[in-house]
């Protein structure tokens, strides 16, 4: 599908507009309401902003790309500076190396050899976390203690591209402090807040790429359109995304209906009709193993 660009995509601003109105009322007015309330609304705020920096990396909603960098400068996700966010997920774009260990960023499948390596405790916290439950619970601590740690050895070996994004990110980080340490939001809230938003994106992340053997099969297709839909940016149509990466998120749907039975042949029918779904299966059930069952690839 040929995409021309909008030179302002007002859909995508008025969204941030809003997300940025929930994280300050979250962390402000509601947290002064009910702690409980400001967090939760903080938490979705995180995750909403999250979505919204995948939506920048891709081009929008300006073709600007100092301009969709300057709407992505807070980093209110704290652990997550946009430079490596957007490195890592283009890299995660070619689709053939879709799920490899090694050459995917986002992969979360172990080579076999390295898995058995591994200590039982460690064994048995990784498949914990291979279920909807544990994914959610514990993702976001054990895939921010991976990440930090594989961001630190990239630093300490020098890597001037990962120490300029980070230095960024700290730049990022001062209005973030400032504000919480002037609002009513305490710091140890506002952790808990960053907590909620990683963990409603590993809803998103659970299913999206499986292990099989044709690249283009390795993606999903999620049929819901309620709430999760939305804090996702349509994302859970992951398939048509990395078939068309420049649509906006709010041109997705459309265009998955105008040609559902084609995505749906490409991807070999890894098909859910939604999030519901996907709870009632895998909310306590591994969806796979952690070590990769196809490698190594065939090449």
């Amino acid at each position: 599908m040929r995409h021309t660009p909008r030179t302002v995509e007002w859909m995508t601003l008025s969204l941030l507009a809003a997300t940025y109105v929930l994280w300050a009322l979250g962390t402000t007015w509601a947290y002064d309401l009910s702690p409980v309330l400001g967090v939760v609304l903080t938490g979705l705020a995180v995750a909403q902003f999250s979505s919204l920096q995948h939506e920048m990396l891709h081009g929008h909603p300006f073709r600007s790309r100092l301009a969709n960098e300057a709407l992505a400068f807070p980093a209110l996700n704290l652990t997550v500076p946009y430079g490596r966010f957007r490195d890592t997920h283009l890299a995660h774009h070619h689709d053939p190396i879709l799920t490899d260990p090694y050459d995917d960023p986002e992969s979360n499948y172990f080579d076999p050899a390295v898995w058995a390596r591994l200590s039982r405790p460690a064994r048995w916290l990784l498949e914990v976390n291979n279920t909807l439950a544990g994914r959610v619970l514990l993702g976001p601590l054990i895939g921010n203690l991976l990440w930090l740690r594989a961001e630190a050895g990239l630093a300490l070996r020098g890597d001037r591209v990962v120490i300029r994004d980070w230095l960024l990110h700290l730049a990022g980080l001062v209005p973030v402090i400032w504000w919480i340490w002037a609002a009513p939001m305490t710091g140890w809230a506002y952790l808990v807040a960053a907590y909620i938003g990683h963990a409603l994106l590993k809803i998103r992340t659970f299913l999206e790429h499986r292990a099989h053997e044709a690249a283009r099969a390795r993606t999903v297709i999620i049929e819901d359109r309620g709430p999760l839909a939305l804090l996702f940016l349509n994302n859970n149509l992951h398939v048509v995304h990395h078939m068309h990466p420049n649509v906006p998120w709010y041109d997705l749907p459309a265009l998955y209906r105008a040609h559902r039975d084609h995505y749906q042949r490409r991807n070999d029918g890894y098909v859910y009709r939604s999030y519901a779904e996907v709870f009632r299966r895998y909310l306590l059930t591994a969806k796979d193993p952690v070590p990769h069952p196809l490698w190594p690839f065939r090449r």
